[in-house]
């Protein structure tokens, strides 16, 4: 326990470090604005801008790292810019354009004044509790010098005063100790209500869900024309042959009969798994955390899964999620090179959170290709969006929200 708290103690003073960090985002990004007018601003903004994000971006990590509190990174989708001055021009105008850039502002501002002294905290109480135990000698070595102290109230002047600070003291200490992890707690849920998306002020707008829908349906009719229907194709030729052989070459009848049976049974199976895969039946029957440890226990990977859910979630959304955690659990055993997957599923807030994290070699993005533009298309005709933490070595994390809300618990009803 003193491990952690000093642990908790250090990580308050490196958040107390970062607000240095925030203040000169701050300035910068508030010069840059100052000089567009100048015209020379649309080039400082953008970088300005992007400053600021970085360490945004650092302090949403720690918070999560640190305290388990996710905080999503709702920032308009990065377009496509041209090149040169009218490039330049539109990135301005993207950055300009996203509340979130304001809100980032205001955290640069108000978290090094208010969240700096969240953040130092558990040290200031640790150092508090020991000096109060120290007190005596403290009186003892400083007094023939004029030393005087103010501790908790008590103007410390003479020897008893000293001795009455060492009780309070290990209390303070005790206390400190105790609850160092909650108080750097604390400074991670400020960091979210400054951080965390501004629904009232920045709703996001819902995609068209066109482009999942037509991929969706791509997907369906490349597995039946290469499975099932190929199958069926191969199946009523051989009944065909059958059907000419059956009088002069019984045999081989019988033969053509056997394997059009063996061709039927694997394009039933094939159709069950394809109907399997546009909606399983343990998530209608079970719910979603039934059905991600399905996955779970189906993965070739380590998985964990933490499903902290007290009913159910509409169709629709427990669908996209459930899809949404298959792909990234792919994802991990197909590109991440991970041994280990931990995933944890909550509600709170009228929203879904999951979170799928790994021990691969990191380095993953939306754009790379490997299907989480898609989970994001996905979750973004909900209503939803996605986080992505993947440096190149690792480890990479998934956060995916969701608006909903629980219902009661349903039961299967065989």
């Amino acid at each position: 326990m003193i491990r952690s708290a000093l642990t908790a103690a250090g990580r308050g003073l490196s958040l107390f470090a970062l607000g240095f960090a925030q203040l000169a985002a701050f300035v910068w990004t508030v010069t840059a604005l100052a000089l567009l007018p100048a015209f020379a601003g649309i080039f400082l903004v953008p970088g300005a801008v992007a400053g600021m994000r970085l360490v945004a971006r650092i302090s949403r990590h720690r918070a999560r790292a640190w305290s388990g509190v996710d905080i999503p990174e709702p920032y308009a989708p990065v377009p496509r810019f041209k090149t040169g001055l009218v490039g330049q021009i539109e990135r301005c105008r993207y950055v300009l354009l996203d509340i979130a850039t304001y809100r980032d502002l205001i955290w640069s501002l108000a978290d090094p004044v208010i969240g700096s002294v969240l953040a130092v905290l558990p040290a200031a109480l640790l150092l508090y509790g020991v000096e109060g135990i120290v007190m005596p000698v403290l009186w003892e070595n400083f007094h023939p010098h004029g030393f005087r102290d103010w501790y908790v109230g008590i103007h410390v002047t003479n020897r008893t005063a000293a001795w009455v600070c060492v009780p309070l003291g290990a209390v303070i200490l005790v206390a400190a100790v105790r609850n160092a992890e909650r108080l750097l707690g604390v400074h991670a849920r400020w960091t979210r209500v400054l951080l965390a998306p501004m629904a009232g002020l920045a709703p996001e707008p819902r995609p068209r869900v066109s482009g999942g829908q037509q991929a969706e349906l791509r997907r369906i009719e490349r597995d039946l024309h290469d499975g099932a229907q190929a199958r069926l194709v191969a199946m009523g030729m051989s009944l065909d042959a059958v059907e000419q052989l059956l009088e002069r070459d019984p045999a081989k009848a019988r033969l053509l009969l056997t394997e059009a049976r063996q061709a039927s049974a694997t394009a039933l199976s094939e159709l069950r798994d394809l109907v399997r895969g546009i909606h399983p039946p343990v998530l209608a029957d079970r719910g979603l955390g039934a059905a991600v440890q399905s996955l779970a226990q189906d993965s070739p990977l380590d998985v964990a899964v933490v499903a902290e859910l007290d009913g159910r979630l509409d169709p629709p959304v427990e669908a996209a999620a459930y899809f949404a955690v298959a792909e990234v659990l792919a994802n991990a055993a197909k590109h991440a090179a991970a041994r280990r997957v931990r995933i944890r599923l909550r509600h709170g807030a009228g929203r879904l959170h999951l979170t799928v994290s790994d021990d691969g070699r990191g380095g993953a993005s939306v754009a790379a290709g490997t299907g989480l533009a898609g989970v994001q298309e996905r979750l973004r005709a909900l209503g939803g969006h996605l986080t992505l933490d993947s440096p190149p070595d690792g480890p990479t994390i998934v956060m995916m929200e969701l608006p909903c809300e629980l219902s009661s618990a349903r039961t299967s009803s065989s």
